[in-house]
């Protein structure tokens, strides 16, 4: 067997890559609960309404205030997925070799 040289980045750990994606999550969950909070104290207390306040204004203003962890989470998604073809290429010379 020949020997391969490390990659050049560590792979994202599962661990890593569901923590980011998790933080992201509770960032937008909190960010909808927080507005649909400010929207009842402003008197909406109708509770259908509210919500979909909550949700058209959660939107974009997720977009500009979670743009840092949405890049986070994706640059490690790609890592992982570039981790992922490394490897399979890695693997498809090895066959080839064998053969």
């Amino acid at each position: 067997m020949t020997q391969h040289s490390p990659p050049s980045k560590p792979p994202v750990s599962f661990g890593g890559w569901m923590g980011s994606m998790w933080a992201y999550t509770l960032l937008r969950v909190v960010l909808f609960l927080a507005l649909w909070g400010i929207a009842w104290l402003l008197g909406v207390k109708d509770v259908l309404t509210g919500l979909l306040i909550a949700a058209v204004l959660s939107i974009p203003l997720s977009f500009v205030l979670l743009a840092v962890p949405r890049a986070r989470f994706a640059a490690k998604v790609e890592q992982r997925i570039a981790a992922r073809q490394e490897e399979r290429a890695r693997l498809d010379s090895e066959l080839d070799q064998d053969q």
